[in-house]
This record gives C-alpha cells, sequence and structure tokens, in this order.
C-alpha cells in the first residue's frame, strides 16, 4: 500500500477566478516543489487545460488526474476525477453543450486561457465557464461513470455553491462514496449532523486559485500503487 501525499482540487489559469500565473508548468512545478505525489487541476467546468497538466505533471514526475468542477444546475460544486484522458475530455464537450452561454468579460471575471504542452497560450475559452450547467447533483454519479470518472462534492462545509449549502440536505438516493471538505476539523461535527457521510471517505484539498495557496504534502492517501485506477478505487471504496 502506497502512501501519497494529494490536492485534487487546483485551479489554472482557464478558470476566470484562477491567477494567470496558474499555467499548467507552474503548477506542475509548484507542486513538485512542495512534495506533492498526485495532484488533479479541476477548473470551472472544463478540462481543456487536462492535456497541458498531464503533459507538464509527468515531466516533473508527478501523477496528474484529468478532472473537472462542474457546476451543477443547483449550483452545486462537484468534484469530477477521471480514469484517462479520452474519458476526460468527452466529458468536456459533453458539458460544454450544457453551459449556459453567456460571453466572458475578462475586466471582470478574469482571463480564460488555454495552454498547449509547451506552456503557451493557444486559446482563450469564450463563454464564461463560472455559469451553471442544466445537469442536475441527481444525474452526476451516472454520468461521470459513463466516462470512467468518479463524482466527489466539492468543499462541503463551504457556505456557498456547495451540496449542503445549496440543497440543505444529502438526497437519499445519492450513490457518492467521497466528499470534500476545505476545512477537515469540520469532519466529525458534518459526519454527526449528516449520518450519510460517516460512511464516505472524506478528503480535503485547497482549491487553490493561486500558486501559494496550493496545498504542501500534508493530507496523504493510500493506494496499491501510485496510478490513477488505484487512486480513484481508493478514494471511492467505502
Amino acid at each position: 500500500m502506497r502512501s501519497l501525499s494529494y490536492d485534487l482540487h487546483i485551479h489554472s489559469c482557464l478558470s476566470p477566478c484562477g491567477d494567470d500565473d496558474m499555467t499548467p508548468a507552474n503548477i506542475a512545478g509548484m507542486c513538485a516543489l512542495i512534495g506533492l505525489d498526485v495532484i488533479a487541476v479541476t477548473d470551472h467546468n472544463t478540462c481543456k487545460n487536462c492535456p497541458a497538466v498531464l503533459a507538464a505533471a509527468k515531466d516533473y514526475g508527478l501523477l496528474a488526474i484529468p478532472g473537472m468542477e462542474l457546476c451543477t444546475s443547483e449550483e452545486v460544486h462537484v468534484l469530477c476525477l477521471f480514469e484517462n484522458l479520452e474519458g476526460a475530455m468527452d466529458f468536456d464537450r459533453y458539458v460544454e453543450n450544457r453551459l449556459i452561454r453567456m460571453p466572458n468579460n475578462e475586466e471582470i471575471f478574469g482571463h480564460q486561457y488555454i495552454y498547449d504542452c509547451d506552456d503557451h497560450i493557444c486559446g482563450s475559452y469564450p463563454w464564461l465557464l463560472i455559469n451553471a450547467t442544466d445537469i442536475s447533483f441527481d444525474d452526476v454519479f451516472e454520468l461521470t461513470g459513463k466516462y470512467g470518472g468518479i463524482m466527489i462534492p466539492a468543499h462541503i462545509d463551504k457556505d456557498s455553491t456547495s451540496l449542503l449549502s445549496n440543497l440543505g440536505f444529502i438526497p437519499p438516493d445519492s450513490r457518492f462514496t467521497c466528499a470534500e471538505v476545505k476545512n477537515a476539523s469540520m469532519t466529525e461535527t458534518l459526519q454527526s449532523k449528516h449520518p450519510y457521510l460517516e460512511h464516505c471517505r472524506i478528503i480535503t484539498n485547497s482549491d487553490a486559485h493561486d500558486l501559494g495557496h496550493i496545498h504542501e504534502a500534508v493530507y496523504r492517501l493510500h493506494a496499491s500503487e501510485k496510478n490513477i485506477p488505484d487512486i480513484l478505487k481508493s478514494l471511492t471504496l467505502r
């Protein structure tokens, strides 16, 4: 069993709220510098920087999981992590057709830069990525599974854009087995209030939007091997 340090919720400069310095190579370099083993860049409603992130991570000896932070129709944020890049990019195309289309105003919301594998800007996404999609929270479990992925309700201890803040409860027919908190000390409190969470793996990520907020090698997960399938299995195993 491998003990691996992780941060599975990082935003690149493709997220309009992400700092322009959050390029794929900068993220990978910082994560390697602070000793992380496994990372995921999870931009809002898109995986379009995942190819560049995976290439940069490989150069630094990191394992990167392709991912997205999906905003559901209820404006609940959900981390979606995928076993391979092909599945992630297929999911990206599905979500793109279900995003509320409003042009991004860079002066208000920030840039949405797409990078190539040489860490050069190759485009800018035109539609505002922090909008909601028309995908219901109830549909995310089966939907991500269809593309070889898993769902993790994001920052459930947050007072906005979270499952508990926006819905106020955990739907009784939920099937997710992993949830994220920003503050690890909230885990027992949340589990006492919501018994469903007692049977879930609770992880803590940074939700970093700039290089300085990426988590250092503090939080760890355990997997049979340092590969994506084993890590996703470890996250969802009850």
